[in-house]
């Protein structure tokens, strides 16, 4: 069975290919229309399809539009309710639900060759949810897990909370728009001068230096219900604090603490969901997605004070990701489990002939080292920033060692450095790579291994001095953990890192600079670090130093 999952009608747009059960590509449409997160959430948007991964998705399985048995389209217009029916103050939301009833056409056009009658409307909660729970890697496929799934909204809920085995999603608790996190949380991105349904992240680091002197009335306003819901009406934020206009560099504390608060009762609503779910469920594993569990500091909580013995992230657990839960669905509709979740390297890569041949038509001096690991360790220990494209990109917002720039962690200066090589705000943290048998002895109170970055960790204090650069304000840390098996490049590199420093972690941050879509082909490999102040590239086994390609001094 071949099925492609399409998702667009809000942000992130994003298409997935799965045939007879394995997920063949999956990719957001930002990597190939360089514009952040695709489009904006808007009904003005919502015809706009991801016609670059959607086109890409079937090349790289060498198929056409007529070869496909369905495309999956992560919303169901028929379950949809006009904005004001839902609470909901947007006069142009009906033009997104035409659009949605119009896909079958849109779709068709844009694939030459599909039959309309093969597009189905997958609910796009339940799309999230199956892009945890269909693909769960603990166990064995169709195992019974439970699923909490959160965001901003979907046709007329902005959460599910299920339990799902043999491919089957059961349905136990969906809020009801207007009640919405995702939408509290979008709301305060806004008040705070950052970008709506984008940002969010930001608003999760700006927290952590802040306290949480809000809390008690946040809990009058924001409370889990006994139906396994909650009540989340967006309060007036300048009851709080003033609104900020964006573009200022200086965050007075009164920022920080809304954050703070608002952050806290977040993650305590979690806890209490996930929770009322596991009295229903008795499930051990736990799965998430939405883009509320994108917040890893809130997964944190949830793993530590919940009964679930495991929690399971969807690495593109935002909307992108309901492409791929859209697709597993189809197939499990169909009759065919999915393979278990083994890696979010789902996107574009070339070989390692191609991507010598890209450098040498860009006329760029370059050697293919007999021991890349030592000579990128070196480039490193000597406090050289190092950007690193291999393999195929990652799914999902998180760089795991694909297109990723890398650092020296134990130089506290490093975090600043490499804000301001990115254009980031300074409060923003990196994280640490580390290798998967040496993560525990550094990082505890949070699951391990952590291959996707989706979790907090505690930084243990005996290595708060040595790798100052990846613990945040609050003494934790976002971790990846890496092996041979998932990545063996970055896992000699961080063997021989550790040999000359005698530290077993590197600085891992995204490949890109602020406002832009990580990097995804060659030729922005080469252009950011023709214009960053970047020591070293690495493309597969190849390598550019800065020094041979401008000069001693690193410049042209």
């Amino acid at each position: 069975m071949r099925v492609l999952g399409v998702n667009a009608l809000f942000h992130d747009p994003s298409a997935a290919l799965v045939v007879d059960g394995r997920v063949v590509a999956a990719a957001e449409e930002e990597r190939f229309s360089r514009r952040k997160h695709g489009k904006r959430p808007v009904p003005f948007a919502a015809w706009e399809l991801p016609e670059g991964a959607m086109r890409w998705c079937l090349e790289e399985a060498g198929l056409r539009p007529g070869d496909l048995d369905a495309v999956a389209y992560s919303f169901d217009p028929a379950l949809a309710k006009p904005a004001e029916d839902m609470g909901l103050d947007d006069p142009w939301d009906p033009l997104r639900l035409m659009y949605a009833e119009s896909v079958p056409g849109f779709l068709a056009t844009a694939l030459p060759g599909l039959d309309a009658e093969q597009v189905q409307f997958v609910p796009h909660h339940v799309a999230h949810a199956a892009s945890a729970a269909l693909a769960v890697p603990s166990g064995a496929p169709g195992r019974p897990v439970s699923v909490l799934v959160l965001d901003g909204r979907g046709e007329a809920t902005s959460h599910l909370a299920g339990h799902v085995e043999a491919g089957q999603v059961d349905v136990l608790a969906a809020q009801a728009l207007p009640h919405s996190l995702g939408l509290l949380y979008e709301s305060l991105t806004d008040h705070l001068g950052f970008l709506r349904s984008s940002d969010e992240f930001k608003v999760m680091a700006l927290a952590s230096y802040g306290r949480p002197v809000h809390l008690d009335a946040l809990r009058e306003l924001v409370r889990a219900t006994p139906d396994g819901g909650f009540e989340a009406p967006i309060p007036d934020w300048t009851r709080f604090a003033p609104r900020r206009a964006g573009g200022e560099e200086d965050w007075p504390p009164v920022y920080a603490d809304l954050a703070c608060s608002v952050q806290a009762r977040l993650e305590e609503v979690l806890v209490e969901l996930a929770t009322w779910l596991h009295d229903r469920t008795g499930d051990r594993v736990l799965t998430m997605a939405g883009g509320t569990a994108l917040n890893c500091v809130a997964n944190s909580r949830i793993w530590r004070e919940t009964a679930f013995e495991d929690v399971w992230v969807q690495p593109a657990a935002g909307d992108a990701g309901t492409a791929l839960g859209a697709a597993l669905h189809a197939h499990a509709r169909a009759g065919t489990l999915p393979e278990p979740f083994t890696t979010a390297a789902l996107g574009r890569g070339w070989d390692d002939t191609a991507l010598a041949a890209r450098l040498r038509r860009a006329a760029v001096p370059f050697t293919t080292p007999d021991d890349l690991a030592a000579e990128v360790a070196d480039v490193l220990a000597a406090d050289g920033v190092v950007a690193w494209f291999d393999g195929r990109s990652e799914f999902g917002p998180r760089a795991l060692g694909h297109r990723s720039l890398l650092a020296h962690p134990g130089n506290p200066a490093n975090l600043e450095r490499l804000n301001e090589v990115k254009g980031r705000e300074q409060f923003r943290p990196v994280a640490p790579m580390v290798l998967a048998d040496r993560a525990a002895e550094i990082f505890d109170e949070g699951p391990l291994p952590s291959p996707y970055m989706l979790f907090v960790h505690r930084v243990a204090d005996a290595w708060r001095d040595r790798i100052p650069a990846v613990v945040h304000v609050d003494g934790t840390a976002r971790v990846q953990t890496v092996d041979d098996d998932s990545n063996p490049r970055v896992a000699a590199l961080l063997r021989a890192f550790e040999r000359r420093t005698g530290l077993p972690v590197v600085v891992n941050t995204s490949l890109n600079t602020a406002g832009r879509p990580m990097v995804d082909e060659p030729r922005e490999a080469l252009e950011l670090f023709g214009s960053a102040p970047v020591d070293a590239l690495v493309m597969g086994p190849h390598l550019v130093r800065r020094a041979s390609l401008f000069g001693q001094d690193g410049r042209p």
